[in-house]
């Protein structure tokens, strides 16, 4: 199977809106899931509390085509909006608890985690994710600095530059955490099959 993540938020970003404007970068990753005779995905956790779906949205105004950008150039419409705050509470505490629920579905102790990789939201959620988890911050991979929050595309580069620079060797245990719009979190334990 081929996952493909791919992600351009950079067109739905009011430039003028510096609680946005400065998070958000574009980019695309990529994986090739096969069958292993060991290893793999061990366990996986999803959650969703569409309840507070609006703490981020795209803002689009009335029209048949939400996501095409507007023909009259002055207008700011469609834009994302962001509750920062609000959201930053819910993002740790989801992602933590996710994490926390996969470990347990996967019956493994948090010290058996060679690397967390997460989505690359900003470096004060990653942070503290790792405080509320107890995870010392070396565990958890961070590329956020190079390429901005890429949304979906951001676990697939992640994992390729975690793997690359060998933060993750065959037989680790690596912990994957999301979080996004709508609002989702999920989570998934890998034992990498490698080298």
């Amino acid at each position: 199977a081929l996952v493909i993540a791919s992600e351009r938020i950079t067109s739905l970003i009011d430039w003028k809106d510096r609680n946005t404007c400065v998070l958000f970068g574009d980019g695309a990753g990529a994986c090739v899931l096969g069958k292993v005779t060991s290893g793999g995905i061990v366990a996986d956790f999803m959650q969703a509390f569409g309840d507070q779906g609006d703490l981020m949205h795209v803002e689009a105004g009335e029209t048949r085509s939400p996501l095409q950008p507007a023909k009259d150039s002055s207008s700011r419409l469609p834009f994302v909006v962001m509750h920062g705050q609000e959201l930053f509470k819910v993002a740790v505490n989801s992602m933590a608890d996710a994490v926390v629920a996969v470990l347990k579905k996967a019956k493994i102790k948090p010290s058996q985690v060679a690397c967390i990789v997460p989505h690359q939201a900003n470096d004060r959620i990653i942070s503290a994710v790792a405080n509320k988890l107890g995870f010392p911050k070396d565990k958890i991979f961070i590329n956020i600095d190079k390429y901005g929050n890429m949304s979906a595309a951001s676990i697939a580069v992640a994992l390729y530059e975690a793997a690359k620079s060998k933060r993750i060797k065959k037989g680790d245990y690596v912990v994957l955490v999301t979080f996004g719009a709508g609002l989702v979190s999920a989570a998934n334990v890998i034992k990498w099959n490698l080298k």
